[in-house]
């Protein structure tokens, strides 16, 4: 399985000392990209979407689905376009969201944000939604961005199998690149279905990240954005 094979080249072919069963549903992560195969944009999305739809056919086919059936025949069909347009394009760097930047020419110099930014994910591990909210805020270094790009940059990150950390991380770098400036804050408050719907089956909890850079790694800034998310 591909898990073992990250593991083994980890840590030169060993588990060190687990195996699959003693890892469990723990959550494995690999680093701050998301695993990508170097040939991955080889076949075009309509190839993807056709070589999808056979081997999902063939899952079904597999758990004892009726194909014939008037409801489930474009299924197959259906989850590769869903797939390949939808709830994972964001692994298609082509729909990178495009953000112009713009001179601050209000002089706005203490800290903006973006609040509850709705956003859906996938689990790596399962393949089942993650379904959360996203916190982002910076202060500007001279430029600012439309409101709207950073619910973009947001949902381009999730829309692909994602780790939260690994998200919140992904969202952070970006949006330092973009605005050119260190000052940025993002706080992931997320409910995962791997945890809900299956496995333990706890429809409680819930799991926040967050990532504090430049200015924001000051406590009395902290809890100045703290103030402003719960407000």
């Amino acid at each position: 399985m591909q898990i073992e094979k990250l593991i083994a080249k980890k840590n030169g072919n060993n588990l060190n000392g687990f195996s699959l069963e003693d890892i469990g549903n723990d959550h494995l992560s690999t680093g701050l990209e998301t695993p990508m195969k170097p040939d991955a944009f080889k076949l075009s999305d309509s190839e993807k979407k056709e070589r999808i739809a056979i081997l999902f056919e063939e899952i079904m086919d597999v758990m004892g689905l009726d194909l014939n059936d008037d409801s489930l025949q474009g299924t197959p069909h259906r989850v590769a376009k869903m797939y390949i347009d939808e709830i994972f394009s964001g692994l298609n760097p082509a729909n990178k969201p495009k953000v112009a930047l713009f001179d601050n020419k209000y002089q706005y110099n203490q800290m903006l944000i973006e609040k509850n930014i709705t956003f859906y994910s996938n689990c790596e591990h399962h393949f089942v939604p993650i379904i959360g909210k996203a916190h982002v805020a910076y202060i500007s270094s001279g430029k600012v961005v439309g409101l709207s790009k950073l619910n973009r940059i947001v949902q381009y990150f999730a829309q692909r199998p994602q780790v939260q950390e690994r998200l919140t991380n992904q969202i952070a770098n970006e949006l330092k690149s973009t605005l050119e400036t260190d000052d940025v804050a993002v706080i992931i408050d997320a409910k995962h279905l791997c945890v809900s719907s299956r496995g333990i089956k706890d429809d409680t909890s819930s799991t926040v990240t967050a990532y504090y850079g430049g200015q924001f790694n000051i406590s009395e800034k902290i809890t100045e954005l703290q103030n402003y998310i719960n407000s």
